[in-house]
């Protein structure tokens, strides 16, 4: 019997600030955000710049009026792309947003709301038109989105917490661990939990080893940590994201070719790339 269909796509790979530019044209500028298909299911993990391209497009595909938005954390460039997701001004459509890290003094829904309330924003929630449900949880909960997709979560090494994602659907697995500042760290048991055996691991590699002498506590990994990671959870395919905005698509070329001869099909996630698993 034929798995199930799982389809990654990269809408935003950038951390910390979008860099757009003649500089990233090849491996692209915007902020977190990437599009997963679990069959005809629509997943979207962080909400990054790249959310707003994301969301033009969904509009275009009139069999999908429902999806799942699931935050790592909500640090700017990871959220910015909210209020402008296109679908949120659609009455047809229906949207959950879930994160994991702000319990119990806080929830998704009020640091949207503080987000889109002036002087940040000129425009509050209330423009938006779809059905929105906000579903906060505890690192750690299993989720169960739809009957056929299960999500695994864990707390990572981050400032202000973030949560990391394993998700299972139709026989195969996906991990995204960003950001985290691991390998070794706190969080390494939970990291390898989330990553064992899976499909793709999806890795903060923001750094460099040479870099990441100098910003212990950021939060944020390098690739060979990644490699680490990965080969301790017997990975199949790892795949570096959460590039540094001022690493350009030179340095990007160089480091996927460093990455891929320590461990060979190691992925360098580019904007608008499609991974099928």
């Amino acid at each position: 019997m034929l798995k199930a269909f799982m389809r990654v796509r990269f809408w935003g790979v950038r951390g910390s600030i979008p860099c757009p530019g003649s500089a990233t044209i090849r491996y692209g500028g915007n902020t977190p955000c990437i599009e997963i298909r679990c069959g005809e299911r629509v997943l979207i993990f962080d909400a990054g710049t790249g959310l707003r391209s994301l969301g033009i497009e969904l509009l275009k595909d009139n069999k999908i009026r429902d999806v799942d938005i699931f935050i790592t954390h909500c640090h700017l460039d990871h959220v910015s792309g909210l209020p402008f997701f296109t679908p949120f001004f659609r009455e047809d459509y229906r949207v959950r947003v879930w994160a994991g890290n702000l319990l119990p003094s806080n929830s998704i829904e009020r640091v949207m709301r503080s987000l889109m309330s002036s002087p940040w924003f000129p425009v509050p929630m209330e423009i938006f038109k779809a059905e929105i449900e906000f579903r906060d949880f505890k690192s750690g909960d299993i989720l169960r989105p739809h009957n056929d997709v299960t999500l695994r979560t864990a707390l990572l090494d981050h400032p202000d917490g973030t949560n990391g994602y394993r998700l299972e659907y139709g026989g195969r697995a996906l991990a995204l661990l960003c950001d985290t500042e691991g390998f070794p760290g706190k969080r390494d048991a939970e990291m390898i939990s989330l990553a064992r055996r899976a499909d793709l691991a999806v890795y903060d590699s923001t750094f460099t080893e040479s870099e990441i002498a100098s910003k212990a506590g950021w939060g944020h990994s390098t690739w060979m940590r990644g490699v680490q990671l990965a080969n301790a959870a017997d990975v199949k395919h790892l795949c570096l994201f959460h590039h540094d905005p001022s690493h350009d698509d030179d340095f990007m070329d160089k480091l996927a070719a460093e990455a891929n001869d320590v461990r060979a099909g190691t992925i360098v996630a580019r904007e608008g790339q499609i991974i099928d698993l």
